[in-house]
């Protein structure tokens, strides 16, 4: 998709020696920056990838085990 979006001189300038020197053209610089700061920034993605790993996992431990362990980290203060 083609889109036009104004940035100031300074980023510009220094997005396009990054790209230069990473052998990138612009669009691919851009693309690769607003991919990555979308990663970093939807929680709601991290978090339904943990959600995701922690669904299937058994922590092996027997369930009176687990609820005693549980119920221990009332009395903690985080």
């Amino acid at each position: 998709m083609k889109t036009a979006i104004s940035i100031p001189d300074e980023v510009f300038e220094a997005a396009e020696k990054l790209a230069a020197r990473l052998g990138l053209s612009r669009s691919q610089l851009y693309a690769t920056a607003v991919r990555e700061y979308v990663q970093l920034r939807d929680r709601r993605a991290v978090t339904a990838q943990l959600d995701a790993v922690y669904e299937h996992a058994d922590s092996g431990l027997e369930l009176q085990v687990a609820e005693a362990q549980a119920a221990s980290l009332d009395d903690e203060d985080w």
